[in-house]
Parts: structure tokens; C-alpha cells; sequence
């Protein structure tokens, strides 16, 4: 007998709940102690606070400008969106992204930009494509970070291991990535349809990997979005009177990001506090300041992400219920083959 998830939304929401009650429990129980975490809200410097929120709105847009560099490389010439709507798009994506379970906001940014282009031309099979592309340049920061951290940042042992398990990971995607984008389309049997168009979208979405001005700067501007979240993080540890050396705040963001690629809830909340307080220690942070940190952190940036989405969602004339259905409905944009296959197919007949 196969069990799927419960499809009845009073099921789910009665799952989260219950879900939401063990993780404030374990928190309750095996947390910090909570009076000292208030007193740590309580010394809170408002100026730093607003210098992290500024910081994280910059590294928000600068990471818009990369996507949007992939997506003209993934896309005709006259079929490029202007940058507001990639950067409304984008944003919807964060606000799905801290919202609603998985990675769902990566399809729902797909979804939103596709909204304004003609349906059965193979262009929303290209934006999901340009997205893992986006995603892919995010290797480029993350190892330049990683040796900083490994070379100046105090890692407590089990970091360590799981740095060294995502570096190896991120350099055979990176690798097969390349292998993929440079990849000659290859007849395939009619029975291999539905793997021949998904080969033919992720070619085309990673157009950006043979054109290397442009990756290039998609990888540069990535970057700036990524240093933009560092002194982010920086910022909000003066904010609450962490007063450390920015290897520090290298080694918050890495481990903040490890512990997101498999978001096990909606945004990990009690998961990434440990993960963020627990290598403070070893720079003699209290684990209570640590996790008080920790959730000041995940709030600063979350209330980035989801006050953008939310803007620019009521700008769409969309609903979080129809946010929620979209990332499902956007596949079926793609009622043609993409253009490329189409061609040849035109010209071998």
C-alpha cells in the first residue's frame, strides 16, 4: 500500500500544526534559557538593524540583476522582460520560498514572469531552466566563502564535515551542468519524448553557461548579492552586541545557507537557530545571545523577502491561495516543443 501526503487541507493544516507544537516544545524544553534571549531583544541597536535591512534589500535586487542577466541569454531577444518584472517576479519567489513548504517559490517566480508571455512556445521551459542556472551561479560565492571560512573562522568539528560534503556535491553539479549546457541536441526514440523536451528546456535555460561575458557577470553580480547578505549578517551581530570579526558572520551565513538547502518546514525555524548560535559558542557568544541572533536574523531577512512579495503580489492581483497553485499550472504553458527541437525537426523533414 503506497502512502502519498494527505491531500485535504484541513489534514495538512492540522500536520503543521502539530509539527509547529513539537518544534516549540523541543525548543521549550532543550532551549536556551528564554529570559536571557529576551534580555538580548531588549539590547537590540535599532541603527544596525536598519543598516541589515537596507543591506539585505541591496543583495535582494543585485541577485534579481543575475537572474534576469541568465534569463536574456535563455531567451529571444524580443522576449526579454524588462527588469521590474523580473524583479516582481523575484520577489514573489522569496515571499513563496518563506510561505509555503519545498522550494515552491522557485516555480512561482517561473509562473508569475510567464504570466506576460505567449503560451505553447516553449519560453516557460526556458525560464525553468534560467532558474537552476540563477541557483548554479550561487557555487561561485559559496566556495570562494567556504575557503575564507576554513581558513580564518573557528568550525566546530561537525561543520566542518558538512562543508566539506556540499563543496564535493557543488562541484559535480557545477561539472554536470557544464556537461548538459554543452551538449549537442541527440535524436532520442519517440518513447523518450517527454526526457527529449526536458533535455531540450535545461539546455536552453542554461544558455548563459556558453556565453562567458555573461556568466561572467551573472556570476559577479551574484556575488555582490551574496557579499551584500554577508555584511547583512555582520550588521545584525553588531545589533545585538555581537561584536566579532567578519569571519564570523561568513561562518553564520555558510551554515545558514547548508541548513536551507533541504527546508525541512517553512523556513526551518528552530533548526537554523541552533545551527547559527551553536558555532558562536566557540567565539564565546552564550547560546541564549546566540539564539536570539539567530531569530532576529531569519525575521531581518524574511521581512525583506516577504514584504516585497507581498507588495508586489497585491501589485499582480494575485492571492497567497493562487501563489500556491501556480507553480503546478505553469508547466502546462509549454504545449509545444521548445523552438530549438522544433527547428531541427523542420529541417531533417
Amino acid at each position: 500500500m503506497r502512502w502519498g501526503f494527505p491531500q485535504s487541507w484541513f489534514l495538512r493544516g492540522l500536520f503543521a500544526v502539530c509539527l509547529l507544537i513539537t518544534i516549540v516544545g523541543l525548543l521549550w524544553w532543550r532551549g536556551p534559557e528564554w529570559d536571557r534571549v529576551g534580555d538580548a531583544f531588549g539590547r537590540v541597536s535599532w541603527n544596525w538593524v536598519a543598516v541589515a535591512l537596507g543591506l539585505n534589500l541591496l543583495s535582494v535586487a543585485l541577485r534579481a540583476m543575475a537572474w534576469r542577466t541568465v534569463i536574456n541569454q535563455a531567451l529571444p531577444e524580443d522576449e526579454q522582460p524588462p527588469f521590474r518584472h523580473v524583479f516582481s517576479a523575484f520577489s514573489i519567489g522569496l515571499l513563496g520560498n518563506a510561505v509555503l513548504p519545498g522550494r515552491i517559490g522557485e516555480l512561482a517566480r517561473v509562473a508569475v514572469l510567464a504570466r506576460e508571455m505567449p503560451r505553447g512556445t516553449g519560453l516557460t521551459g526556458r525560464l525553468l531552466g534560467s532558474v537552476f542556472a540563477h541557483r548554479l551561479f550561487d557555487l561561485v560565492p559559496a566556495l570562494i566563502l567556504t575557503g575564507y571560512v576554513l581558513a580564518t573562522a573557528r568550525i566546530p568539528r561537525w561543520a566542518i564535515t558538512s562543508l566539506e560534503i556540499v563543496i564535493i556535491g557543488g562541484i559535480v553539479v557545477f561539472l554536470v551542468t557544464m556537461l548538459v549546457a554543452g551538449l549537442e541536441h541527440r535524436p532520442l526514440p519517440e518513447s523518450a519524448r517527454a526526457m527529449r523536451r526536458l533535455l531540450a528546456m535545461a539546455r536552453l535555460g542554461l544558455g548563459v553557461m556558453r556565453e562567458p561575458l555573461a556568466a561572467v557577470g551573472a556570476a559577479l553580480l551574484q556575488s555582490a548579492g551574496w557579499i551584500a547578505q554577508l555584511f547583512a549578517v555582520w550588521a545584525t551581530m553588531y545589533a545585538f552586541g555581537i561584536e566579532e570579526p567578519i569571519s564570523a558572520a561568513a561562518l553564520v551565513l555558510l551554515l545558514m545557507n547548508v541548513a536551507m538547502i533541504f527546508p525541512l518546514w517553512p523556513g526551518n525555524i528552530g533548526l537554523l537557530q541552533a545551527v547559527v548560535a551553536l558555532p558562536l559558542r566557540s567565539y564565546g557568544v552564550p547560546y541564549s545571545t546566540g539564539i536570539a541572533f539567530g531569530l532576529g536574523l531569519q525575521v531581518l531577512e524574511m521581512s525583506v523577502g516577504v514584504g516585497l512579495g507581498l507588495l508586489f503580489l497585491t501589485r499582480e492581483g494575485l492571492t497567497l491561495a493562487t501563489l500556491r497553485r501556480m507553480p503546478s499550472d505553469a508547466p502546462e504553458r509549454d504545449e509545444a516543443e521548445p523552438e530549438e527541437p522544433r527547428a531541427r525537426a523542420r529541417m531533417s523533414g
